[in-house]
């Protein structure tokens, strides 16, 4: 007898979830045999028990947990205003043709400075602050939204428009009922990106002498040739970062669920 529909769509899902386990494992496996048969010098590749030992002890004595609340504090309020200014010139640029006119050859010459590049200028205008760290990562957190935003927005159907228009509504309302909602899924993916962005702006964010969050660690690491750590540190922003795409991810399904 065959299973179930609902049952089916229950496995299907349960092995998608599992597929997705599988390539760690196996990198997992991997270096607990490289690391066993020595065929990389520890210097260079420590072993899977000396990273653990290195998370022990820095969780231990209470850094590890202030090294990663810092860290996730400063990328979220980064994200957060760098989505909102992004989001505001995306919809600005995407509506209006002299806006675009105006906005867009300039924001795009800003999008294509690196990041280290507005270290210097930061430091002299809001100093060694929190505020000149969050304000890096909100300026990496910003163009990814804007981008998106801006070219789904020039694509929204006219029909729906007109329809809008035909209802009697406003510009602003005309935006917030019918455009947005129809770009959700564009949104949605700026907003993935802009996230990614922030956390891969956290590390030149606190190279602006920071001496707490899991750049600073990175690199403390490095100086000091802790490679045990500098690796901790690299797992850890890959498990944090897809943590928090994950919960971007849970509120895609609701946006869709709600506007799709």
């Amino acid at each position: 007898m065959p299973p179930a529909p609902e049952t089916g769509r229950r496995r299907g899902k349960s092995l998608y979830v599992a597929a997705g386990f599988v390539l760690p494992v196996f990198l997992l496996a991997a270096w607990f045999t490289v690391s066993a048969l020595e065929l990389v010098p520890a210097f260079k590749l420590p072993s899977p028990e000396s990273v653990w030992t290195a998370a022990t002890q820095l969780f231990a004595d209470g850094s590890l947990v202030k090294h990663i609340a810092i860290s996730t504090q400063r990328v979220l309020i980064g994200f957060a205003v760098g989505a909102v200014v992004g989001l505001v010139l995306g919809a600005a640029v995407g509506l209006s043709r002299w806006a675009s006119a105006f906005l867009a050859p300039t924001i795009g010459a800003f999008r294509a400075v690196p990041s280290l590049a507005w270290v210097p200028l930061l430091v002299l205008y809001v100093g060694i602050s929190e505020d000149s760290k969050v304000a890096l990562i909100a300026i990496g957190a910003l163009f990814p939204v804007y981008t998106t935003v801006a070219g789904a927005l020039r694509h929204v159907d006219p029909q729906l428009v007109e329809l809008g228009q035909a209802y009697g509504l406003g510009r602003l309302s005309l935006l917030a009922q019918v455009q947005l909602p129809a770009v959700v899924p564009s949104i949605v993916s700026g907003l993935r990106l802009a996230l990614a962005q922030a956390w891969l702006f956290l590390v030149a964010a606190e190279l602006i002498a920071s001496s707490m969050g899991l750049g600073f660690l990175l690199v403390d690491s490095q100086n000091n040739g802790r490679v045990d750590r500098m690796f901790l540190t690299i797992i850890l922003l890959g498990i944090i970062g897809k943590t928090t795409d994950a919960l971007i991810g849970l509120l895609e399904k609701y946006l869709l669920k709600r506007w799709g």
